[in-house]
């Protein structure tokens, strides 16, 4: 009984490790009433269980799982249930709403969300599963070292999700509960090996005997245990950290001090959905500029994209980068012709942001005064730090921002697209659809500067785009969904999608993250969570990275975003400047609309003719995910059952088939009464013949009359089946079989039986042999290689 009591002891230290992803403690009080309601039941069992019964694991599951839905709808669903407790079909439709509801609140909001109803029921149900698991592999398989395998998948979602790391108390906890399931696995396994054998006289009576001493081997394992989460902790703090290296990834070189650093990068895309979606709307930094205008904050610069994500390239910061040590590299692609504006920018930064290593700036900075270690890459102008972070800075920013006139911008040629450029680079996996609506969209135009702008209009006004927060995140089949289908989304999708356009057009292009403008009060410019922001940029042959702006703005859109001046719609010139293009070449249609240049035969079925969004009835919701993926786990676990089903049914056909084959037809029968004595827990013993098996059968379980007559001809047939020539006349078939298996079931307990239905050992068995002999083959191919 201490086994299921330190799996569950161990679940629940490793669910301490979730406290960075929700806000306050009910989380955890309701895993903590899931670990131990399922702890609980599974001691009880196994305290009432026989222990040499081979299907008591899989129904101990089972019955674990029950208890647990009765928790979940006490808990959360006691209105609806009978006596509060019992489930119903109200209670359960009550759960799966919540569920529903948990799934779309872990997508809106960022780490940390709010702890409401929704997401405790999704966060116990998931602690609870765990724990079952956990019983599971280390009470009821045996297998406790393997039972850290759930406890880690666990631990690896705030690993996941969080940019911070997680609080070495946490970690202690956590290992110190896996550790001592391992302690207590080995005590019960060392206490089974039987009486101690006492060589001295003692008074002790000839049949009493002692338990093995477990004391020394336990206290020498839990010396090993403590010794490595010590090493673990202390281990990584004492080595010297080593300066980061472009070859395997970004940082700073040539640090000072002892070693240099590493700083942590989020994902810029699912941290900018969570700070949108967050219901309350904090200010995050206050900034006031020379010249009185309000200015887009850049943070991260997003130059790789993947087909999936846009991410930051790698970044370099040398000694001689130091914001302190005067001017920053000059913005590229710059030219000399091109008139500049100067102004000065103070921000103030709040101290209730999170871990922040980059500091929002307007594009591009010139020189940056700031206390600490600040350091510029020179292709992005990205200043980071591996030492300092930006709560509660305040800095002094002075930027030289290039104002190009109309006529520069026409006249800027195309860039070669054979020359390799990461910023015109494009997974293979991309749908070819978007490179041809991208020719579609600027067919009219010729100079990459008229189509950046064409492509800004079409997402703003003439492309049917509606900006919402409820849509997922990135990734190939969303933005293939948002520019060919839905064209519903938020400043993400719209920044990524002109960005993938703009580079199938052969004009260089990343995605910027940071915030907007802001609100104006004064002098003083506020912005706040909901001013996060993606963007665009493109970058033009002798001026350099410009800002466009796809999102729509006001209250239709984005409040705060707005489209920069030199982006706004200009007269399209009649021929193409100097310098390829991608689709020069590309075919133009005098007939249709400039305003709406993608033609009605090019639509996608899902849009209507005007190009507004046409209701997906078909489009999957949450709650059908949701229940898609219920569904796929009840599919999973009565696969063992399936799989039963269809191999009795192919050993009944070929019994119904005996007259023409009576060889197959013997050979179904004895599988099939050997798979039906494994289920039942009766399984053949080694070297015994099938008339032994046959006699064992009939004594042991009181069978006689037409059920003893069924067990000899099955056994008889299968002896002259080895022995002679020909099974002989007397063939077993499908009525013999189902009369030994009734015969057998009867001195089995219902339990039994229902283990034999819904997880039959013959089939697990199998399965376990496949898995075996699969890693076999691959340790064989290691050898050979």
């Amino acid at each position: 009984m201490k086994l299921p009591i330190a799996a569950g002891l161990a679940t629940a230290a490793v669910t301490i490790t979730l406290y960075p992803l929700f806000q306050g403690g009910a989380w955890f009080w309701a895993c903590a009433g899931a670990v131990l309601v399922t702890t609980a039941t599974g001691a009880l069992l196994s305290r009432l269980a026989p222990r040499d019964r081979a299907s008591s694991p899989w129904v101990t599951s089972h019955i674990m799982a029950a208890a647990l839905l009765i928790y979940l709808t006490a808990a959360f669903a006691g209105d609806q249930a009978w006596l509060r407790v019992i489930p119903n079909k109200d209670s359960v439709l009550r759960l799966f709403f919540l569920l529903v509801e948990g799934f779309d609140d872990i997508q809106r909001y960022a780490a940390p969300v709010p702890a409401d109803p929704a997401v405790c029921l999704l966060t116990a149900g998931g602690v609870g599963l765990i724990a079952i698991f956990v019983d599971l592999l280390a009470v009821r398989l045996r297998r406790a070292a393997t039972a850290g395998l759930p406890m880690l998948a666990l631990f690896t979602v705030p690993a996941a999700v969080m940019t911070d790391p997680i609080g070495w108390p946490a970690f202690v906890i956590g290992a110190f509960g896996y550790v001592g399931l391992l302690v207590a696995d080995g005590r019960e396994r060392l206490s089974r090996w039987g009486r101690a054998v006492i060589v001295r006289r003692s008074r002790l009576t000839p049949g009493s005997g002692v338990l093995p001493d477990t004391g020394r081997l336990a206290l020498s394992g839990k010396r090993i245990g403590v010794m490595a989460i010590a090493l673990a902790i202390l281990v990584p703090g004492l080595l010297p950290t080593l300066s980061p290296d472009p070859l395997f990834g970004f940082g700073v070189g040539n640090g000072s001090g002892p070693g240099g650093g590493t700083i942590g990068v989020p994902d810029a895309m699912v941290k900018l959905g969570g700070q949108l979606r967050q219901p309350e709307n904090k200010p995050v930094l206050t900034y006031t500029t020379s010249d009185g205008r309000s200015r887009y904050l850049r943070i991260y610069s997003l130059d790789r994209f993947d087909g999936t994500t846009w991410r930051v390239g790698t970044l370099q910061g040398r000694r001689e980068d130091r914001v302190s040590a005067g001017p920053l590299p000059p913005p590229p692609g710059l030219g000399p012709g091109i008139a500049t504006r100067r102004a000065e920018t103070r921000i103030s930064i709040s101290e209730d942001i999170s871990k922040l290593n980059f500091l929002p700036l307007p594009y591009p900075p010139a020189q940056v005064d700031v206390d600490g270690d600040w350091r510029a890459d020179r292709f992005s102008l990205q200043v980071f730090s591996t030492e300092d972070e930006a709560a509660g800075l305040s800095y002094q920013v002075v930027t030289d921002e290039p104002e190009p006139t109309t006529e520069q911008l026409r006249l800027t040629p195309a860039v070669d697209p054979d020359v390799d450029s990461p910023y015109l680079e494009l997974p293979v996996t991309l749908d070819p659809e978007i490179h041809e609506l991208a020719l579609e969209v600027t067919r009219r135009v010729a100079t990459p500067y008229e189509k950046a702008v064409r492509l800004q209009e079409w997402f703003t006004r003439t492309g049917g785009f509606t900006y919402s927060l409820d849509v997922g995140g990135g990734g190939p089949a969303v933005l293939t969904d948002f520019l060919l289908g839905t064209r519903t989304g938020y400043c993400e999708h719209f920044a990524g999608a002109m960005a993938v356009m703009a580079r199938s057009l052969g004009i260089p292009a990343r995605v910027a993250t940071g915030y907007t403008g802001g609100t104006r009060a004064g002098d003083t410019w506020t912005v706040r969570t909901h001013d996060s922001h993606a963007w665009p940029e493109l970058y033009f042959d002798g001026i350099g990275w410009l800002r466009f702006e796809p999102t729509p703005g006001g209250s239709g859109g984005q409040g705060t975003a707005q489209a920069p001046q030199y982006t706004l719609p200009v007269t399209p010139t009649t021929a193409p400047t100097s310098g390829p293009s991608r689709d020069s070449a590309a075919e133009t249609d005098e007939t249709d609309d400039a305003a709406n240049p993608v033609r009605p035969d090019r639509r996608r079925a899902d849009r209507d003719m005007d190009g507004s969004p046409v209701p997906l009835a078909s489009r999957p919701s949450t709650a059908a995910k949701v229940g898609a993926g219920l569904a796929a786990v009840l599919l999973l676990a009565l696969t063992p059952a399936g799989i039963r089903g269809m191999v009795r049914l192919r050993r009944r056909r070929a019994l119904a088939a005996a007259a023409a084959a009576p060889a197959p037809a013997v050979e179904a029968a004895w599988a099939e009464l050997c798979d039906a004595l494994t289920d039942l827990g009766l399984a053949r013993e080694p070297g015994e013949s099938p008339r032994a098996l046959g006699r064992r059968l009939i004594d042991r379980h009181g069978m006689d009359g037409e059920e003893a007559e069924s067990v000899v001809r099955i056994v008889s047939a299968q002896e002259r089946l080895r022995y002679a020539r020909t099974p002989g006349d007397a063939i077993p078939g499908p009525a013999d079989l189902t009369r030994v298996r009734r015969g057998l079931a009867r001195g089995v307990s219902r339990r039994r039986r229902l283990a034999v239905g819904l997880a039959p050992m013959s089939t697990l068995q199998r399965i376990r042999a496949f898995g075996g002999r699969a890693l076999e083959v691959f340790d064989l191919s290691l050898a050979r290689r």
